[in-house]
């Protein structure tokens, strides 16, 4: 892996780009999307596991794991997952990306509170997993349903709601949309980031969130590449959560391919990952705070993308195989490298059918949000000039 570096000097010897924002932000919602629908059927298994039901490697959208018998498999999770079915990682993006639609501006931890909780409570929407129109409160996972139990009934303070949830990339895996609208800017996207998943997360979940939005934005930048995106992630990551990615982005420099990676890369993680080595069974430890822990998500996404060089169908298979919670790693990996591409990279067919299957427009979000990026970036600009303007007065400068 390479050093790290300063983002601005390693853009500034990569070239013109012809990618626009339109279609930076369309690569990294549908890519993530994507990603998450093709991750959803082998969700909690292991490379092992995915071979052994499939007769190899996932190559592209499968059926549920349980194959008719999906509803009852798993009475706690009676989840239509695979055909085509996005799960709740998108669910939580395109909610998002509604809330940004409405407030027009910059969100915080009191977004949450005013306007995505809102948007889980009292707006059905389609739920493919579900086969039918719900509240999104009905499908999403308990850590996701902490921040309405604490928010919308328990009235707690919005910036601090996450204390006492379970640590994991429940925040970090609907964070694109924060990354988008702070386009090339990683600083930003990591800040407001941080501030938005503090309602939801704390400890190294919540740092995972502002990472991984950091990292979108990264890739967004004019020139950027997947060496550019992770040093900036190193830049900006503290604790378990860099030292998990720099572990895992070390070891990926060594692959090209995602089969080699698949055992180092875990291998890799592992004493960073607090779940342990059954997914379906978690440690003692699992899913507390912690300054020495990362989740196992970005980490993994971060490598993949490495290993793929960038390359959206390689990176997305690679997480897919991958096993474990790979739904959000996909989600992750799709992201970013729909960011860098845009959606001319990801295959045609993949898109296609995960936007049947779902019955989503999967690109209507991405409208929405590129107009939002741009009166955002409009405000920003506006608010900097006031500030130079008011500290020149301060200064004394003419």
């Amino acid at each position: 892996m390479t050093s790290t570096t300063s983002l601005t000097s390693t853009l500034s010897e990569a070239g013109p780009t012809t990618l626009t924002l339109d279609e930076r932000i369309a690569g990294a919602l549908v890519g993530a999307a994507v990603g998450d629908a093709l991750g959803g059927p082998v969700e909690g298994r292991s490379p092992e596991q995915i071979v052994a039901r499939h007769g190899g490697r996932i190559n592209g959208v499968v059926g549920p794991w349980d194959g008719e018998n999906w509803r009852t498999a798993r009475p706690i999770a009676p989840y239509h997952k695979g055909d085509g079915h996005v799960t709740d990682d998108t669910l939580m993006t395109h909610a998002l990306v509604r809330v940004y639609g409405e407030v027009r501006d910059h969100l915080d931890a009191y977004a949450v509170a005013g306007h995505l909780v809102p948007e889980l409570i009292s707006h059905p929407r389609w739920i493919p997993e579900l086969e039918a129109e719900a509240l999104p409160l009905q499908r999403i996972f308990l850590a996701e349903k902490w921040i309405v139990a604490r928010l919308h009934y328990g009235h707690v303070d919005p910036r601090e709601a996450g204390n006492g949830n379970i640590v994991n990339c429940g925040a970090a895996m609907y964070m694109a949309p924060v990354g988008l609208v702070n386009a090339a800017h990683p600083e930003a996207a990591y800040a407001e980031a941080l501030d938005v998943a503090g309602a939801h997360q704390s400890s190294y979940g919540r740092e995972a969130a502002g990472v991984f939005a950091a990292a979108v934005a990264a890739a967004c930048a004019p020139g950027a590449t997947p060496a550019t995106v992770v040093d900036t992630c190193l830049s900006l990551a503290k604790d378990g959560t860099r030292s998990a990615i720099e572990a895992v982005c070390e070891a990926a420099a060594g692959h090209d391919d995602f089969e080699s990676a698949l055992a180092p890369l875990r291998a890799a993680v592992a004493p960073f990952d607090t779940v342990g080595p059954d997914y379906r069974a978690p440690s003692l430890g699992a899913r507390r705070p912690s300054r020495l822990h990362a989740i196992e998500e970005l980490p993994i996404a971060l490598g993949m993308l490495l290993v793929a060089d960038g390359d959206y169908r390689r990176a997305v298979l690679g997480s897919v195989n991958y096993g474990r919670d790979c739904d959000s790693i996909a989600t992750m990996s799709g992201a970013v490298a729909g960011a860098l591409h845009g959606t001319r990279a990801i295959p045609a067919d993949w898109v296609s059918t995960v936007a049947e299957a779902s019955r989503l427009d999967l690109h209507a979000p991405a409208r929405t949000l590129a107009d939002v990026a741009r009166e955002v970036f409009v405000r920003d600009t506006a608010r900097r000039r006031a500030h130079e303007s008011a500290f020149a007065a301060l200064v004394g400068a003419p």
